[in-house]
């Protein structure tokens, strides 16, 4: 999850890889109702070896395993920066209030308020810190859980997270984020989506683009974050050519980022350790304000992320990952563009933007942002490109995602517009953009649309006062 030594979260996404990809909803909403409310964790696969797992069955209001699991309380690691270096506002406890198990299961984590507006909650973080893939092997980290069943102004300020931290990091606490942080999970808001994000290299900037990160995101397939059960994973890979770590949601693979992506030193700085699990549910702090802001009087306390097992898997490599295959089976392409073809786009997965099927007074070069490839370049006023067959399926859509950059001088500024069907029919949506600080200095900006199902040709028109260039492009995407 977290922020160490004051960073911010995942920008609105880096933040932002929404792919409600791959599943027929509807189908799967239906299966999803039905899960139990606590299942054993998933039998070990063949050819691979369980080196960590915690049901969290026992009495209900009995605490945690300290064999396995230490708490961690008060607002920062000793020595460490204030408010674990998020800007998060609430302390964290060892009372049953904010971490116990349910009787059924479950380990509930649960921030109360008392009368003083004061916040409290939980966090716990495994003993064992050398969970890494051994060489030339994988190293799976999963766990089944609810995040709070909390949703619109009830919940604002909710900050869940199942993640993972670089070993060096304890009792040094300042060495953020170069010894690697893996965040399996994280929400914010009480937003059906799920962030996952590898932290490493120098903040701010650097190879990994902190405070961000290199994050993508989605929605959960079926019932919502908030409103079911899902299982979240990622596989550290040491099998592949490349080296790489995939990120899940019930099976999906939504993001991945690979060792080359950045340079060997930081790769390895990230990566050549162990690291230790911790669950906690935070209040308020960076990534929540960059949704809305932390907890008002309007929140409420009381919603519990609901843990049904974690479970840790090594496999010595050459062996199929483990699987839970989906409830319904894939009914679109995978989600890789640029190479989707036209006509087959899903507006939830990040779509590069030199990919489009045709273009008015752009062109293409290569990028420095953190996930490579190319971006749209030198765009004006009245430029525009055309990507065909974009499907938003049957949940209307309402956001749209940008990532973009500008070197303009100042008081040069524009709108990137969204479009149906036609370039002259009405926006649906835009947002503005002014210098960035560089036509590499890329932000994800979000603007709310008028809501949009179905399948469409999508135009991406720009507007300006000016007649200088004003934006560049990486890709865009669509969200709920």
């Amino acid at each position: 999850m977290h922020e160490i030594s004051g960073r911010k979260r995942p920008t609105v996404r880096r933040a932002v890889v929404v792919a409600l990809s791959t599943i027929t909803v509807a189908a799967a909403a239906a299966a999803a109702v039905i899960l139990p409310a606590s299942a054993a964790a998933p039998p070990t696969p063949t050819g691979w070896s369980r080196v960590f797992l915690d049901d969290f069955d026992g009495a209900a209001g009995s605490g945690v395993n300290t064999a396995d699991w230490q708490y961690t309380t008060g607002t920062s690691y000793p020595g460490g920066p204030a408010h674990f270096g998020t800007g998060e506002i609430e302390t964290m406890t060892a009372d049953p209030s904010n971490v116990s198990l349910d009787g059924a299961g479950n380990l509930r984590i649960t921030p109360r308020r008392d009368a003083a507006g004061n916040w409290t909650s939980g966090r716990i973080e495994t003993r064992r810190a050398d969970f890494e893939p051994p060489a030339g092997g994988k190293l799976r980290s999963e766990a089944r859980i609810q995040m709070p069943n909390v949703t619109g102004p009830a919940a604002k300020g909710y900050w869940p997270a199942f993640w993972m931290l670089g070993a060096p990091y304890r009792g040094n606490w300042w060495n953020w984020p170069g010894i690697g942080e893996i965040d399996i999970l994280e929400n914010v808001q009480g937003l059906d989506n799920v962030w996952a994000t590898l932290h490493c290299g120098t903040s701010p900037g650097g190879p990994c683009n902190e405070t961000s990160g290199i994050g993508g995101q989605r929605a959960c397939p079926g019932a919502t974050c908030q409103a079911g059960f899902h299982t979240y994973a990622v596989e550290w890979d040491r099998s592949t050519a490349v080296e790489e770590m995939r990120f899940y949601v019930d099976e999906f693979n939504f993001h991945t980022v690979r060792a080359d992506q950045v340079d060997a030193a930081t790769w390895t700085d990230a990566t050549n350790h162990g690291y230790f699990i911790i669950l906690n549910v935070a209040m308020g702090g960076g990534f929540p304000d960059a949704f809305g802001g932390g907890p008002d009087a309007g929140t409420q306390p009381g919603h519990a992320m609901v843990v049904d097992y974690v479970s840790v898997l090594r496999s010595t490599g050459g062996t199929t990952p483990p699987t839970t295959p989906p409830t319904t089976p894939p009914t679109t392409p995978p989600t890789t563009p640029p190479t989707t073809p036209p006509g087959q786009r899903d507006a939830y997965t990040a779509i590069q933007a030199e990919s489009y099927d045709g273009q008015s007074g752009l062109s293409v070069e290569s990028t420095g942002d953190s996930g490579g490839g190319q971006n749209l370049a030198s765009i004006g006023n009245g430029d525009r490109a055309l990507f065909r067959g974009v499907d938003f399926g049957s949940t209307p859509a309402r956001q749209f995602y940008g990532r973009v950059a500008s070197g303009a001088a100042g008081g040069v500024s524009g709108l990137v517009e969204v479009r149906l069907d036609n370039p002259t029919s009405a926006p649906i949506g835009s947002f503005s953009v002014a210098s960035t600080g560089g036509w590499q200095s890329w932000r994800t900006v979000p603007a709310n649309i008028a809501a949009v199902t179905g399948t469409h040709d999508v135009y991406l028109t720009f507007a300006s006062g000016q007649p200088a260039d004003f934006v560049n492009v990486n890709w865009f995407d669509f969200g709920h």
